[in-house]
């Protein structure tokens, strides 16, 4: 279906703001929302950006009638201050507009999760990403996407990431190992263009896309 009407959550990120790039040139989406803490603006009329209280987001449920969801929220341990702040981000904001998306009849939810996403691991990172896609997994969607990237390389807006810095040096080196090449590092850019492929395509049920599939958008 062509005129499709997409939201974007996270729309300030790494992939986020690739992302709604990518969306303002695609032919089959006509509308772009964007949904952000702080004002931004495009140079494109496809988009209309929404400032909206992530812990009050019942009070912007009007906003998420639409088409697709592209779900690219996400922040760290350190710049939420702990790991209970940035599972309310990472987890709890998530939850809520996959709901709240599922309630006004979204067919097409799209999430920016993790490789090694797992609801059972020892790392609290990995275990809220393994537990969002569980949960999300039960909302009744016509089509879930859930994304899986190994580490995303790009600028990020005012943020520095040391472990990024290190990993975009060294993990490119590592995964030229036999049997690693599938764990290489991957740019936001990259994972964004796929993220608007799939979108063009059709679909139903869950469906993963994990490590070196995303490099074949």
């Amino acid at each position: 279906m062509l005129n499709k009407v997409a939201i974007v959550v996270g729309a300030t990120g790494l992939v986020g703001s690739h992302l709604v790039e990518e969306l303002i040139v695609a032919t089959h989406i006509s509308k772009v929302i964007t949904l952000t803490r702080r004002p931004i603006s495009y140079n494109s009329d496809k988009v209309v950006n929404h400032v909206v209280d992530f812990n009050h987001l019942a009070q912007h449920a009007a906003l998420f009638k639409a088409d697709i969801l592209f779900s690219c929220l996400g922040t760290t341990k350190k710049a939420a201050g702990s790991i209970a702040a940035q599972r309310k981000v990472d987890f709890y904001y998530q939850l809520k507009v996959a709901e709240l998306a599922a309630k006004h009849e979204v067919h097409h939810y799209l999430l920016v999760s993790s490789s090694g996403a797992n609801a059972n691991s020892g790392n609290a990172y990995l275990q809220m990403k393994g537990e969002l896609e569980n949960t999300v997994k039960e909302l009744p969607f016509k089509r879930i996407s859930i994304i899986q990237p190994s580490l995303l390389l790009g600028e990020r807006n005012n943020e520095f990431r040391i472990g990024e810095k290190l990993g975009s040096v060294l993990l490119p080196i590592l995964c030229m190992l036999p049997g690693l090449r599938k764990y290489r590092p991957i740019t936001g850019k990259q994972v964004a263009i796929k993220m608007c492929n799939i979108s063009k395509q059709s679909g139903d049920g869950v469906e993963y896309f994990r490590l070196d599939e995303l490099f074949n958008s």
